[in-house]
C-alpha cells in the first residue's frame, strides 16, 4: 500500500515539454552560486588548519566556527528585509564584495605573522553576517532567471551536493601544498567570481523588482514578512514540525552519527559515507529534475521518509558499505524534499516579499539544530548512543507523517510561476 501511494505522490503531472533552463542568466546565476558554495564548503577546513597552525587548538577552532555562523543565524531575517527593500542582486553583489574584503584581510593577518584570536573571530564574524545577506537573494532570483523553477532548483541542488563533497577535498589538497593563509585567500577568490557573475545578470534590476508605494519602515517590512509566513498554514507548519526534526533527528544524528563513523568504523569509512551521501542527494537532484508531481510537499514527506535509515543504520551497527548505502539513499529522500519545498515557497509566494518569507523559513529551520546537536552528547552520557540514534530515527519517521497529516501540507498544489 505504502508504495502504491507513493507512486501516486510522485506521479507527473503531465506530458508537456519542459521550458528551458539554460538561458545566459541562469549560466551566469549557475555560475556564482556553484563558486559561492564552493567557497563555503571550503572555508571550514582552511579555518580550522589555520587556527590549529596559530596555536589556538580545538576550543579556538570551535570559537572561530561558531562566530561565522552565529551571525548567519541571527542576520538572515534582517537580510530578507534589506533583500526585499533594496533588491535581491544589488544585496548579493555587496555581500559578496565585502565577504572578498574580510576574508582577504583574514588572510592577509596569516600571511604577516599569527593573528590575535579575536580579531579572527570578528573578520570571521563580518563572512558570517555578509553570507546572511546572501542567502534570502538566492530564493528571489531564482524564479526570476528560470521558467521553469523546480527543474532550476533541483540543478543548484546537484550543484550543492557536488560542491559539499569537492570543496573539502579541494581545501585539504590545497592545504598539502601550501598553507592555510593562501587557501582562505584562494577561497575568497570565489566571492569575487560570484560578484562578478551576479553583476552581469540582466534577467533581474539591481533595484527591487516591484514598485514599493511609499516608505515602509523597517519594523514595517518585518512585520509584513511574518504575516505574509504565517498567513500560508502549509508553510508555517512546515518549519514548526522540522524545528522538531532539528531537534530530535537532524541534530543528534550529526553529532552523533558523525562521531560514531570516525571513532568506531575510522575516518576513510567516514569520508566514504560523506561521500555517499553527497552523491545520493545527487541522484535526488535528478530525480527532482524528471518528477513533477501534483502535490509536492506530499511526494516531498514520502521521500524524506527514508532519511531515517541515516541514522537507524549506523544504530544497528552494520558494515561499513551498509552504512554508506543508508545513507546514500537518505541523501535521496532529502534532496527531493528541499526542491519541493523550495519550489512551492518560490511558486506560491508573491515575489515582492519573497526574500523575507524565505529568510524567516530558513531561520525557523536551522535555530533547533545547534540546540539538537549540542544536547546529543551530554544524553548520550545518559541513556547511550545507541538508543538516541533508533530515538532519531523514529522522530525522522514522525515528522513525515505529521506532514502527512496536515491538510493544508498534503493537499499543496504545484503551480508554474
Amino acid at each position: 500500500m505504502a508504495g502504491s501511494e507513493m507512486a501516486r505522490g510522485l506521479r507527473a503531472e503531465d506530458s508537456a515539454s519542459p521550458a528551458p533552463l539554460w538561458s545566459t542568466d541562469f549560466r551566469l546565476f549557475f555560475t556564482a552560486r556553484t563558486t559561492s558554495l564552493l567557497g563555503d564548503a571550503m572555508l571550514p577546513v582552511a579555518i580550522t588548519a589555520a587556527v590549529l597552525g596559530a596555536g589556538y587548538g580545538a576550543s579556538g577552532v570551535g570559537y572561530a566556527l561558531a562566530a561565522l555562523v552565529a551571525p548567519f543565524a541571527a542576520l538572515i531575517i534582517f537580510g530578507g528585509v534589506l533583500s526585499d527593500r533594496f533588491g535581491a542582486r544589488r544585496l548579493m553583489v555587496v555581500s559578496d564584495a565585502a565577504r572578498l574584503v574580510f576574508q582577504m584581510a583574514l588572510a592577509l593577518l596569516f600571511l604577516m605573522g599569527t593573528p590575535r584570536l579575536w580579531q579572527i573571530l570578528v573578520l570571521l564574524a563580518f563572512v558570517g553576517a555578509g553570507s546572511a545577506l546572501f542567502q534570502p537573494g538566492v530564493a528571489s532570483i531564482t524564479p526570476r532567471v528560470a521558467r521553469d523553477v523546480q527543474k532550476a532548483n533541483a540543478t543548484l541542488r546537484i550543484a550543492e551536493s557536488v560542491t559539499l563533497v569537492l570543496g573539502p577535498s579541494l581545501a585539504g589538497l590545497l592545504l598539502a601544498v601550501s598553507s592555510p593563509a593562501v587557501v582562505v585567500a584562494l577561497d575568497a577568490v570565489t566571492y569575487a567570481v560570484s560578484g562578478a557573475c551576479l553583476f552581469a545578470l540582466r534577467a533581474v534590476p539591481m533595484g527591487p523588482g516591484t514598485a514599493r508605494d511609499g516608505a515602509p519602515s523597517f519594523g514595517a517590512d518585518l512585520v509584513e514578512g511574518w504575516r505574509e509566513f504565517t498567513a500560508r498554514t502549509w508553510l508555517w507548519s512546515v518549519i514548526v514540525v522540522f524545528m522538531l526534526w532539528q531537534l530530535a533527528g537532524a541534530g543528534p544524528t550529526t553529532t552523533l552519527g558523525n562521531s560514531t563513523l570516525v571513532t568506531d568504523y575510522g575516518a576513510s569509512t567516514f569520508g566514504l559515507v560523506m561521500s555517499s551521501l553527497g552523491a545520493g542527494s545527487v541522484v535526488g537532484g535528478l530525480v527532482a529534475i524528471r518528477l513533477r508531481p501534483r502535490h509536492p510537499l506530499r511526494a516531498g514527506a514520502l521521500s524524506m521518509t527514508v532519511w531515517a535509515l541515516m541514522p537507524l543504520g549506523v544504530g544497528l551497527g552494520l558494515s561499513a558499505p551498509l552504512v554508506a548505502l543508508c545513507y546514500g539513499v537518505s541523501g535521496i529522500g532529502a534532496a527531493f524534499w528541499i526542491v519541493m519545498f523550495h519550489t512551492s515557497v518560490q511558486t506560491h509566494v508573491p515575489q515582492d516579499v519573497l526574500g523575507r518569507v524565505h529568510a524567516y523559513d530558513a531561520a525557523g529551520s536551522l535555530v533547533m539544530k545547534p540546540v539538537g546537536q549540542a544536547a546529543a552528547g551530554p544524553l548520550a552520557g545518559v541513556v547511550g548512543t545507541v538508543p538516541l540514534l533508533f530515538v532519531s530515527a523514529t522522530m525522522a519517521v514522525l515528522t513525515c507523517l505529521l506532514l502527512l497529516a496536515i491538510p493544508a501540507v498534503r493537499g499543496l498544489r504545484r503551480v508554474e510561476r
